[in-house]
């Protein structure tokens, strides 16, 4: 059973919150009520909408300071507030490490550790004035606590946003919280392009204790509670939505059936 509750009045930026787990994360706050402003460097093909509310949209590569001040700007002039900063936007193609130029990496930190560290603060800016505060919510990654073969710097960036937001949490405490929520793999439109099809992502669902990948508004979901007043006290917190996690490969490995594998553990134990 699905339980609502209103953030009417709130306005939250949602960076990268056109598509994928962002589209998703932009829908469930519309749900919720709230005024919701997108960014990113171009626009979806339609305008993001839920329950006959449309998210705003502003062009913004948030990687470039000016531009970021901008926006934020825009929003207070036209809302007269900024109560949520969803730092969503990321990503990164398959690239081997040893091969990837270190302009590469360097891009890859840019966007997915230094632009959101730049976005939260000039969106900490606003909401240290405001007598309500704020809260910043990250979308990190799984990649950035298990190895992350084939997008290496990026794991690594996922693992410093995990940080930034435990270091940040204190520092603009009391009137500003931050957290993290930790993202396994979700199904979004492109999800096919990466799994290989309707086949593997089935068969990628099934390592997947809950048996399924998310979908972004599970994700949505998340992030509007870490912002909510039923958060109130949660800050520098790391929230994981994995959907279990994955099975460890060795219980694979030593006995095929997963039955058969924790009965061999449990006897060793006694």
């Amino acid at each position: 059973m699905e339980t609502r509750f209103t953030m009417n009045g709130t306005v939250v930026l949602v960076t990268g919150g056109v598509r994928g787990v962002g589209a998703g994360i932009s829908r469930t706050f519309l749900r919720t009520g709230a005024a919701v402003v997108t960014c990113a460097r171009r626009p979806a093909d339609g305008p993001v909408e839920a329950d006959g509310r449309v998210a705003e949209f502003i062009a913004c590569d948030i990687r470039d300071p000016e531009q970021v001040q901008g926006m934020v700007d825009r929003i207070v002039e036209r809302h007269g507030r900024l109560d949520v900063l969803v730092n969503n936007a990321g990503g990164a193609p398959y690239a081997l490490a040893a091969e990837a130029s270190p302009k590469y990496h360097s891009k890859i930190v840019e966007l997915n550790l230094l632009a959101p560290l730049l976005v939260s603060q000039v969106a900490n800016a606003v909401m240290q004035n405001q007598d309500s505060g704020g809260a910043i919510v990250n979308i990190s990654s799984v990649s950035g606590s298990r190895p992350s073969p084939g997008t290496a710097a990026y794991g690594a960036a996922k693992a410093g946003v995990d940080h930034l937001g435990r270091s940040l949490a204190v520092e603009w405490a009391p009137k500003v919280r931050v957290n993290s929520i930790v993202v396994g793999m979700v199904r979004t439109e492109q999800a096919h392009l990466h799994y290989g099809g309707e086949s593997g992502l089935a068969a990628v669902a099934e390592t997947i204790p809950l048996g399924r990948m998310a979908c972004p508004e599970d994700v949505g979901n998340c992030a509007v509670f870490l912002a909510s007043p039923l958060a109130a006290y949660v800050s520098g917190s790391t929230l994981t939505v994995h959907g279990g996690g994955e099975r460890p490969a060795f219980l694979s490995a030593a006995d095929p059936d997963p039955a058969g594998a924790a009965a061999n553990i449990n006897e060793e134990r006694k």
